[in-house]
């Protein structure tokens, strides 16, 4: 299963990184543009087009990659709906009323042709509560994370990187016990989705729109209700609150707080927890990271807490909403509290200026990548087939790009790095021939230095060099965090090593193209060497 897998997420990323550029440039022409507005954290016209990107990207990647069965084949008609009305309602902005039926319409198709039921409550043990209590249950659970996670998609990467996390913690805990299903629906969303991130984190250059934040929110529910499902037997109901996270808090907090002040819990304010860290002094970047920070402790809690009881559960689960809730109160009574001044958080961010050593760090970076992978490419004990096919397409696909379509060159040397330094870790993670384990330890070693070598980067670079986002920070903790989970394998691939290992290469790759600008081509150069060997390897 770990080549579909692979290849299911491959997909996902590099679809919605090819589509984004190519929907924004016609966003214009099709008025999917949001305006700025008192509501509005942006000041200029945005394209809002990022969700059909990653959206179509998910279908494309469950089609080609998943197995077709029943509760694939309903997930993705129902994901297919609340998308439709979602672009609708991004076209000529939706009376409520109807994006109401939108979203009661696509969790119709997936109760209805999937069998998805809350079919147990907490603290009921193994009883299961009759369909006419499951069904509409269900109906309004899902219909609330829908919107609960459009109601969060306020500050660049906000909502985005919220499910992101969400969808991760599925991902892990169904693979747990073994939901290969729910697993394959996670990887592809996961590709898609963090496709997008690349062009939404602080400061954005598109937005997922409605679009895409709804079919974020129905997924979510989806995903799960799926996982606690009772059929299954394994997780509490109440988990699915952590997974639910912050989003979940915060859209309850705002209503209850509106229904106080005597006005309807339907209209829009400045209420939301990402606002109310902005008005207590927080800078754009600072409140998406702390948001990420309390909402990844939530869904880490999830796993913590799985085998535990539905009271020991529920009761952590009240303390995170306790402590969230309360920023409804402490925030009115304290509007503003005066944080860093600029000048001191562009300090702080930039780093201290130093001598040669300063760029030491990224000098070194800049040499060690290129030479690791074009040398890289020749350790692989085996190249498959399909493999070697798909190397081969993209030589000729990026080859063709960069001479017919100069500016394009930018966007295909990075999705060249991306993908050749993606076949070439996940290569050097299948089983090596004996004798061959010194050579399995140095690359791990290779890649520790690599995490140190970009915290040293980053730290001495300065941020006219390379500007951090919440989405490098989370990137970063992941990275670090990843290979000490319990190991999670597909076949003879650890999946943990894996990932961490192409986080830090990423984030390598990230830094490399904005510290060293003027070494494009040669970034190029390597990229489709590494696609030509590999391809070519199929033969030799």
């Amino acid at each position: 299963m770990s080549t579909p897998l692979f290849f299911s997420f491959l997909a996902s990323l590099v679809i919605s990184m090819a589509l984004i550029p190519l929907l924004t440039a016609s966003a214009w022409r099709f008025q999917f543009v949001d305006m700025p507005g008192d509501r509005r954290a942006h000041h200029a016209p945005m394209a809002k087009v990022g969700g059909i990107a990653f959206a179509a990207a998910t279908f494309a990647a469950v089609l080609l990659w998943a197995p077709k069965d029943q509760l694939i084949l309903s997930s993705l008609a129902g994901g297919a709906v609340i998308l439709l009305f979602g672009v609708w309602d991004d076209r000529v902005d939706l009376h409520y009323s109807v994006k109401f039926f939108g979203q009661i319409l696509a969790a119709s198709v997936v109760i209805g042709f999937a069998g998805l039921r809350l079919s147990a409550l907490p603290f009921m043990g193994d009883v299961v509560i009759p369909e006419w209590v499951a069904i509409p249950l269900t109906l309004i659970l899902i219909v609330g994370v829908t919107n609960a996670v459009n109601l969060a998609d306020g500050l660049d990467g906000l909502a985005g990187g919220l499910s992101l996390i969400s969808f991760a913690g599925i991902a892990f805990l169904a693979y747990q016990v073994e939901e290969s299903q729910l697993v394959f629906l996670m990887v592809a969303v996961l590709g898609g989705l963090l496709g997008f991130l690349r062009f939404n984190t602080y400061p954005a250059r598109i937005f997922m729109g409605d679009a895409g934040s709804q079919f974020l929110g129905h997924y979510l529910a989806v995903a799960a209700i799926l996982l606690t499902d009772l059929s299954n037997a394994f997780y509490s109901p109440v988990l699915m609150l952590f997974l639910w996270g912050v989003p979940l808090l915060d859209t309850a907090g705002v209503m209850v707080q509106r229904l106080l002040e005597g006005r309807s819990p339907f209209v829009g304010d400045r209420n939301h927890l990402h606002y109310k860290l902005l008005a207590m002094g927080l800078q754009h970047r600072q409140a998406v990271t702390v948001i990420y920070a309390v909402h990844g402790l939530m869904v880490s809690s999830a796993y913590l807490l799985r085998w535990e009881s539905d009271a020991t559960a529920f009761a952590v689960y009240v303390a995170f909403a306790l402590a969230i809730l309360s920023l409804f109160i402490t925030a009115k009574q304290r509007p503003v509290v005066q944080g860093l001044q600029p000048e001191q958080a562009k300090t702080l961010e930039a780093g201290e200026p130093g001598g040669w050593y300063s760029t030491l760090p990224a000098q070194v970076l800049g040499l060690a990548v290129p030479i690791f992978l074009a040398s890289a490419v020749f350790l692989p004990a085996d190249v498959s087939v399909d493999l070697g096919y798909v190397a081969t397409g993209l030589f000729v696909i990026m080859s063709a790009g960069c001479l017919i379509a100069p500016s394009a060159r930018p966007m295909m040397v990075r999705a060249g790095l991306y993908l050749g330094a993606t076949f070439i870790i996940y290569l050097l993670e299948q089983p090596m021939p004996a004798g061959w384990s010194i050579l399995h330890a140095s690359l791990n070693g290779f890649f520790v230095l690599l995490a140190g070598l970009i915290m040293l980067t980053i730290r001495f670079s300065g941020k006219q060099r390379f500007e951090t986002t919440p989405l490098d920070y989370l990137m970063m903790f992941l990275a670090f965090a990843i290979p000490f989970l319990p190991e999670m394998r597909i076949g003879d691939i650890n999946l943990s090593i894996l990932t961490a290992k192409m986080i830090v290469m990423f984030l390598a790759f990230e830094l490399m193209l904005h510290s060293f600008a003027e070494r494009l081509m040669q970034f190029g150069l390597v990229s489709l060497w590494v696609l030509l060997i590999l391809g070519l390897r199929v033969w030799l």
